[in-house]
Order: structure tokens, then sequence, then C-alpha cells
């Protein structure tokens, strides 16, 4: 097979539309695209020109002569999806670019948040003449989850924040960071300003497990975790104690392999990623030798993804066991539990650290006096209800896991956005494809939930910005009053203060060998950022 997409990927269509002979698959139109986990070319189709992979802006695509051992198994899983799903329409596709016809004038539009969704939203509103954007956000530097949200041992994935760099280089694009909307700003302060509000929030805090216990000091959420092992200014001087040989994550997403790799991997590999240096001192003196990820279904509705699945399997130093196998699943069900039963059949080996996929299993409680020292669990057995759904009971059995360290990752919330409308069940603002009412509207995670990849986030951000622009051509939106924005926010950092920043963090990974050395205080920000100021003056 000449070339492969090697992971998760941000899904935009450029190697899609780059591709001479259509081997790229879903494409848009089609049935998983901008929803599955990755795209797949079509070993039978390819022709080996490379216009992919000068497309991508994530550098996904390789040939199969630059693959790494671990990367391989990405080549039999690009075939077998067209094992699966077969597309026998092999026509050239040529997408001609979409133009549509604007009211004479400037359209003004703030976005609140400089995430994937808020970025993307800012990408499809530029690609017409006479749109100005604003985009908002609560922190000094942009980007999101992909600055802080990415696992700092998946540097590939942060490439996708050159795709970003290019999008806020466009003319009719700025930035207001350190910029809080309900506090500095206030709703109607921004519909006073611009023709429409896009908010594009995300979902900021993490669900809990309502069982006793969960509150013990050494209980704490994943979302923090993350967002302290990459230096996120709101948690980056947050304190974790890793003096126990056992930690345990409760759930089994991406998000929950992410923080089972970085708690068992060797800090010397860490040292040359842009993890947060207090992180690093940290895991440097762990006392960790376990992380055992809890599934309450089996390894058949484990919510990881494929390509996360493979990037642990791949891992050299760090043994993966799998308990829990339901009994009559068949292992060759699908490419998920072909990957698991070959991780189960594997022999460890002495001496090496150790994550364990352990299916069929929920917590009960937590137990300790001042801090966490044991999870109670429970065995569950697998049942389908009526509408088809496979859900776990437990057994009542009970069984203790010693640990001093238990992370839950069962999922982002998204907090209410003041002055929207909010749904307390779904955790989103109720909208209709991205419209909340004409000239507010929603974009991301507080939209649709927190689902998808960050590629999932343009196709979103497409649909609502369709739904404004419909808006606008229909005369819905009302026009900015006269003078509106005269110093609101009028000192917020833009452009030019976090291209300071990102050049002050680039300058120090480069004295280190290593991609960034993160700013993540108040105090050093500010300086960074001032630097542009001095530059200019």
């Amino acid at each position: 097979m000449p070339y492969v997409v090697t992971r998760s990927c941000c899904a935009d269509a450029s190697c899609v539309l780059a591709c001479p002979v259509n081997c790229i698959h879903p494409a848009p139109g089609e049935p998983g695209f901008g929803t599955a986990e990755m795209l797949y070319v079509d070993p039978r189709t390819c022709v080996d020109c490379g216009a992919c992979t000068t497309a991508c802006p994530v550098d996904a695509l390789k040939p199969h002569t630059a693959l790494g051992e671990g990367e391989l198994p990405f080549l039999e899983l690009n075939a077998s999806y067209y094992k699966e799903n077969p597309h026998d329409d092999r026509a050239p596709m040529y997408v001609l670019p979409k133009h549509r016809s604007l009211p004479a004038g400037e359209l003004s539009v703030a976005v609140v948040g400089a995430g994937p969704a808020g970025l993307f939203a800012a990408d499809e509103l530029l690609r017409h003449p006479g749109v100005r954007v604003t985009v908002h956000d609560r922190l000094p530097t942009p980007y999101g989850l992909a600055r802080a949200g990415v696992a700092p041992d998946h540097q590939d994935t942060k490439q996708v924040t050159e795709l970003f760099r290019a999008i806020e280089s466009q003319p009719g694009f700025r930035y207001r960071l350190g910029v809080e909307v309900g506090a500095d700003l206030t709703h109607a302060d921004l519909l006073r300003e611009h023709h429409a509000v896009i908010y594009a929030v995300g979902a900021a805090t993490d669900k809990r497990l309502g069982i006793e216990g969960e509150d013990l000091p050494g209980s704490v959420s994943a979302t923090d975790f993350v967002a302290w092992y990459n230096g996120h200014p709101d948690r980056a001087h947050d304190t974790y104690s890793l003096d126990t040989e056992r930690a345990v994550v409760i759930g089994n997403g991406n998000v929950a392999l992410d923080v089972a790799r970085i708690l068992t991997a060797d800090p010397e590999a860490l040292a040359r990623t842009d993890i947060s240096d207090r992180a690093l001192a940290a895991l440097r003196a762990s006392r960790v030798r376990e992380v055992v990820l809890l599934g309450r279904r089996g390894p058949a509705q484990a919510a990881f993804t494929v390509p996360e699945l493979l990037a642990l399997s791949a891992l050299k130093d760090v043994d993966v066991a799998v308990e829990g196998w339901p009994e009559g699943l068949d292992p060759d069900a699908t490419e998920k539990t072909r990957l698991l039963s070959g991780l189960a059949a594997r022999e460890p080996v002495a001496g090496r650290r150790r994550i364990v996929l352990r299916f069929l299993t929920s917590p009960v409680r937590l137990t300790g006096e001042g801090s966490v020292d044991a999870l109670e669990v429970t065995p569950t057995t697998l049942h389908t209800d009526e509408h088809g759904t496979v859900r776990a009971r437990p057994t009542g059995d009970t069984e203790t896991l010693e640990t001093g360290l238990v992370l839950r990752s069962v999922g982002y919330r998204a907090r209410p956005v003041p002055g929207l409308p909010f749904d307390e069940a779904t955790a989103t603002v109720p909208h209709e494809n991205g419209r909340v009412e004409p000239g507010v509207y929603v974009a991301g995670w507080i939209k649709r939930g927190p689902t998808g990849f960050i590629g999932t986030n343009k196709t979103c951000a497409h649909e609502t910005v369709e739904s404004l622009l419909d808006d606008f051509a229909h005369g819905r939106l009302t026009q900015p009053a006269a003078g509106a924005g005269a110093g609101v926010a009028v000192d917020a950092p833009g452009l030019d203060a976090w291209r300071a920043i990102d050049r002050a963090e680039r300058a120090a990974g480069e004295a280190a060998g290593r991609p960034r050395v993160k700013l993540t205080d108040t105090e050093s920000l500010r300086r960074a950022a001032n630097g542009a100021a001095a530059a200019c003056g």
C-alpha cells in the first residue's frame, strides 16, 4: 500500500480533495464523514502520487516505506475498512468552491472560545469577503484542548496547531485573549458590538461518579490531571501524590488511555515533549508501577478508538494486560476486539510497568482515613435492553483494589452559558443546526456534547456558520450599535501578544531540546506577551 492514514486525523477533507483517483474515504457527503474515527486510503486504488500527504495539515498520511514499527498495523487497518465498506465508484472527485452571495457591507461576528471549534468556525466565516471575526478566550493562549488536552507524548496530533496558525493569520481575524465573557464582557456587550455571536466554549468540567468517598483526597478528576501535566494555567500548580504503586482510572475512553500512558511512561522520554516542568518533576519521583483502567461493560463496548489502542499496543517498555472477557464474545468480532485479544495473549515481562484494561467491573466506593487507600469494585454482567443497548449490571459481589490514586474519566460536562438557555440533562445549549436564535449560535461540545475528535469540529462549525449566513442573507441579524465596543476590553492581548508568547516558549524549548517549554503562570505569560508591545514600541 503506497500511502496510509496513521491516526485519528483532522477530517477537513484536504486529502480527499487532493487525491486524483478518489481513494480516500469516507469523503464529504458519505456516511461517516466527520464522525468516523479516521479516514482510510484504499490500497487497490492509490497511485502513490503523494498529493494527499502534501495536502494533509497534520501530517497524518505517510508512505508505507516511512511507517515506524508501531504504525505498521495501520496498513491492515486501512485495507480492512474497504473489505467492510466497499466504495465501487472510483470516479475522480471534483469539488468546486461554493461561494454564497451575501448582502453588501461587512459582517462582524464574535466567537467565544479559541479552541478547535471556535477556530474552525472563524475559518468558515472568513472564507467569505467582508467578514470580520473576533475570537475571545478567557486564557492568554488559544487552541483549547489542542494545547492543554492532547497528551504530550502525542506531539504529532498537536501539529493541527499549524492549521490554526494559518487560520489566525487571515485578514479579518483578531483575538481578544485573557477576556472572560460573563465577567469582563457580557453577552449583551457582544451583541451590541457584533451582528452575531458564536459560543464555542467546550465542556470544562467532568462528570461525577456519584459513589461514596468520591471527594476524598487522592480521588481526582482526569480532566484536572490532564490539565496539570499539560501546564494549563488553572491547574499547572496543583499537587498530586504519586506515592502509590497502583493507580486506578475509572473509564476507558481515549483520555483514560492518555492518563495511563503518562503515568507509566519513561520520564526521560517525556522530557523531550512539551509536558509541564512541574508534572515532569513529579513523574520522575513517582512510585506508580501499575495503572488499572476500569470499564463497566465489555471489550466490544470500550470507548477508546482503534488508533489510540494501536498506540497503546506499540509501547515498548510497558506491559498491557486485558482482564474481564465476556463469555461468548468472538475475538474477531471487530477490529477493536481483535487487537484486545492479541494484547490479552501477550506474556508479561518481569520488572516492567503495567497497564491493565479491566472490563466488566464497576466502582462501588472509595475508602480511606484522610485520603484514598482503596477502591471497592463489583463485577458486572452484560444485558441488552429493549432498545438494543448493551448495559452492565452489578453482580453484588465485591473486591478491594488497594490504591492511593483514583482518577475518574467518565466524560466531560459543559457549564451553562450566561444569557443562553441550557439543557441540564444533556449539558448543551438547545439549538437548531447551531442556531439558538437569530444572532446567537453554538458550535463544538456546548452544541453537540463531548463527542467526536478534533476534526469533528470542522463539520460542526460548517453547519453552524451556514445557519448564521442564512440569517444574515435574510436580514434577521441586528446591526451593531454605532460606537459599540469602544473601551470594551481594548487592552485585551491580541494576535501579536500570543505570537510573542509562542516565540518565547519555542525558544526555551529549542534550548532544552524540546518542542516548547510552556509558560504556566499569569506573570510569565504577561511578561512574554509584553514582549510584543516592546518590539512594536
